[in-house]
């Protein structure tokens, strides 16, 4: 077992994987063949590249690049559509695949982990032979891996990404190669090593170490000379150190405190601090999430609909046996059918409330069962908690009348939920919602509306506004009236001529000064009840509008 020792002896493992996405999608597929392949993702609008293979670098692509710019330099690219959530996922496989070295582990998204070996070396022979392990697993794995041991885990972050890369050098204006752009486009186009990129291997050359480790105590010496980078800074900390000149780590390490920190910001310093081990930055390793699933296998497929209940009778009280076990209820539920001809078919329920009781879950579930096609035949059936709760038991208080009456509540609130799931279940658990009062005193935001089935119903009487607000609330529609405050006696709405009978009225609605809201610029409005001769009960307002124009409008109808 490893032991958590003070931060003075911490060794830190940095694992950065730079071609994640691209090699997590060159496993999946049964085409591999050594050409250039990206995955493609979407910024700003455009196509662009996300992660390359090797043989994408060396056909001279880069990150960044649009995908039109990379498919006229390299024809025979290969491309794929990035999937951020398939690629999380992946990292957390490999955390979990981290933790033979260390059960302290957690993630850096998108492509990195940090590890802390303190007290774990000794187990795998040495610093050496366990960074040897972990190239050795990362390569039958198909991945690329750079990694590096130091005291802290920016030192290791630093060397994972750092390591063997140098500071470009000083541009002051006096170089040969910092002519003028008329000059220069003259000049023979320098290949992409001359520009400060990484020179290509020789052909049969040995490969470069993709590990370092830094000796203990000796953080200042190792991060000296690497880039400015390598600290974690921001762009913008970097540029502004570039145009003083400094380049380097150990340029920064020696200056004053206050003035770097006044200048360049606290982060720069607490970035620094942390590079060199005066200030803390520990690893707290990911929690293992609570799985709920249970499973049956069938000697043979079957296809009815009472087989497929009949296999949910066996599968589903183990399930409620687990979430019981620990105090949880689930919410959204998801029972998979694994067919003959390797497709899957699946239903999903969401529940109002949280529930473990056998009798609450099975009515919902077979609800959606006819959704099942079992086609030539279902091998396996899984049923998977997909969102759990904590489920507290109820205390009852009280005796006599207010035991009762708490019953009573509960049981009402029971069954209305009840009711929102059955509901969901058919409609879409999305598709029920109820109404909230809002902090608004304007008509449109009086109310906002929610899921049913995750939130509950507002505890208070709902506010009373000053004046009944119409049934039917819509978007302002212009009436045509005499520019006239006073209720128009005879008005044109909706391609009809009305007469009005009765106003009442009028409500003044101010807009929310503190907001801009286009449809409120008119200003004040003087809301009226009308009601015309044909028995119709329209909600009207006058718009007092000085800049914009005004003038009357509805809004509403009465029931």
């Amino acid at each position: 077992m490893c032991e958590h020792m003070p931060m003075s002896n911490r060794r830190i493992l940095s694992l950065w994987f730079p071609r994640l996405a691209a090699e997590r999608a060159l496993r999946l597929r049964h085409d591999v063949l050594p050409l250039p392949f990206a995955v493609v993702g979407d910024q700003g609008g455009a196509q662009v590249i996300t992660s390359l293979n090797g043989e994408g670098l060396a056909a001279g692509l880069r990150l960044g690049q649009p995908l039109r710019d990379a498919s006229a330099m390299c024809p025979g690219l290969l491309t794929q559509a990035a999937d951020p959530l398939a690629e999380a996922a992946f990292l957390t496989v490999l955390r979990r695949w981290a933790g033979k070295f260390s059960p302290w582990v957690a993630e850096e998204p998108p492509a990195a982990l940090v590890v802390d070996l303190t007290g774990c070396a000794h187990l795998f022979g040495g610093e050496g032979p366990l960074l040897a392990q972990v190239e050795q697993d990362c390569a039958g794995l198909g991945l690329t891996v750079r990694a590096g041991i130091a005291d802290t885990r920016g030192a290791a972050w630093a060397l994972a990404r750092y390591a063997g890369r140098v500071a470009a050098p000083l541009r002051n204006g006096d170089a040969i190669d910092q002519e003028a752009r008329a000059t220069r486009s003259r000049a023979v186009k320098r290949r992409g090593w001359e520009r400060g990129g990484d020179a290509p291997a020789a052909a049969g050359a040995p490969a470069a170490p993709q590990g370092m480790i830094a000796p203990p105590g000796h953080l200042r010496h190792v991060l000296a000379d690497l880039p400015l980078p390598a600290l974690r800074l921001s762009a913008e900390a970097v540029e502004g150190l570039n145009r003083l000149g400094l380049r380097r780590v150990g340029d920064i390490l020696d200056l004053p405190r206050a003035a770097l920190a006044r200048r360049f910001g606290t982060d720069t310093l607490r970035r620094v601090d942390q590079a060199l081990g005066l200030e803390p930055e520990p690893v707290a390793p990911a929690r293992a999430p609570l799985h709920f699933a249970t499973r049956l296998t069938f000697p043979d497929p079957i296809g009815l609909a009472a087989d497929i209940t009949a296999g949910l009778d066996r599968i589903l009280p183990p399930l409620c046996d687990k979430l019981r076990a620990t105090a949880r209820g689930v919410r959204r539920l998801r029972l998979e059918a694994y067919r003959s001809d390797s497709t899957v078919a699946r239903v999903e329920i969401g529940l109002a409330r949280p529930a473990d009781r056998f009798d609450t879950i099975r009515p919902l579930i077979l609800l959606k069962l006819d959704s099942i096609d079992a086609g030539f035949g279902i091998d396996c059936l899984r049923l998977e908690a997909l969102e759990t709760e904590p489920l507290h038991p109820v205390q009852h208080r009280g005796h006599g009348a207010a035991s009762a009456a708490t019953t009573a509540r509960q049981s009402v609130d029971h069954a209305l939920a009840d009711l929102i799931s059955k509901l969901g279940t058919k409609l879409g658990v999305e598709n029920v919602t109820r109404l909230h009062p809002g902090e608004s005193h304007i008509p449109e935001k009086s109310a906002q509306i929610l899921t049913a089935a995750w939130s509950d119903p507002h505890p208070a009487p709902w506010p009373q506004p000053r004046a009944p607000r119409p049934l039917t609330l819509f978007s302002p529609e212009p009436v045509t009236a005499p520019q006239d405050p006073t209720p128009p006696a005879q008005f044109r709405w909706r391609r009809r001529d009305l007469t009005t009978r009765v106003a009442i009225g009028p409500e003044r609605i101010s807009p929310e000064w503190w907001l801009d809201d286009p449809d409120w610029r008119s200003g004040p409005r003087d809301y009226w009840r009308v009601e015309v001769a044909g028995g119709e009960s329209l909600w009207l307002y006058y718009a007092h509008g000085a800049d914009i124009s005004g003038g009357w409008f509805c809004q509403g109808l009465f029931a």
